[in-house]
């Protein structure tokens, strides 16, 4: 078995970043496609799991615990359960990151 979400269903957001829980498919991850404006970004906050980042275009500054990284296009970024951490658009361009979390729905608490 198999599924195809169309683009015209995913969940967007205003800044265009989509949201896919994989629950709803049978599927043990969740991803978000972000597509940020510079300054924009989530504040800090934690996951019960872990989660990844993956860098595709723009310059992004990461918290994660008490540690501040900027990495670069390409580079993957992975945080364990229950750190806090967020991100920002520190660039001149849009932020482009495919976040994927270990977990069939987002469970996200703000910090």
């Amino acid at each position: 078995m198999f599924h195809v979400i169309p683009r015209e269903s995913q969940e967007q957001f205003a800044n265009r970043t989509i949201r896919f829980e994989g629950g709803d498919y049978g599927a043990p991850v969740s991803v978000f496609l972000i597509d940020n404006e510079p300054g924009q970004g989530p504040d800090l906050h934690v996951h019960p799991y872990t989660e990844l980042w993956i860098v595709r275009s723009g310059k992004a500054r990461f918290t994660v615990g008490e540690e501040t990284l900027e990495p670069n296009v390409g580079d993957i970024v992975i945080v364990n359960a229950e750190t806090p951490h967020c991100f920002k658009n520190v660039g001149t361009t849009r932020l482009e990151l495919t976040c994927i979390h270990a977990s069939p729905e987002i469970i996200q608490s703000w910090v």
